[in-house]
């Protein structure tokens, strides 16, 4: 057995781009960036900012498509995908993937709007499930 699971609270960096696979089945990708904070051994203040580009597919690509912005404070859970690519450049360029099954918006004080895969769990940030055309 073995298991591949990411979980991941940070801000939105980009706004989300759909797009179509030859199939027809809706990809959605976008930016998300999560911060550390930590103070180094000389006593000085540090903060990195590690990237990830999350993809959601299918129903939950439609809603992150349709909900998800710039900014927001979002909670993701899905599995790790390592890329790399030589750049036009020369230069090799890493990039860690997140497909997303779960994503949680963390906005609104004292709630939590779920999106995720299952239309018949998932909510929306207004919390009012029946408006969407499920």
């Amino acid at each position: 057995m073995s298991l591949n699971k990411m979980l991941v609270i940070g801000n939105v960096g980009t706004d989300p781009e759909m797009r179509y696979t030859p199939n027809g089945n809706p990809v959605t990708s976008f930016r998300l960036a999560t911060n550390r904070r930590y103070t180094t051994g000389e006593g000085e203040q540090r903060e990195e900012t590690e990237w990830f580009t999350i993809s959601a597919w299918n129903r939950l690509a439609e809603l992150c498509n349709q909900y998800v912005t710039k900014g927001m404070r979002i909670y993701v859970e899905g599995r790790l995908k390592s890329d790399s690519w030589t750049g036009n450049d020369g230069e090799t360029r890493f990039r860690m993937e997140i497909t997303a099954n779960d994503v949680r918006f963390l906005d609104r004080a004292g709630t939590t709007s779920e999106v995720d895969s299952n239309p018949a769990t998932s909510s929306v940030p207004d919390g009012n499930v029946d408006d969407l055309p499920w």
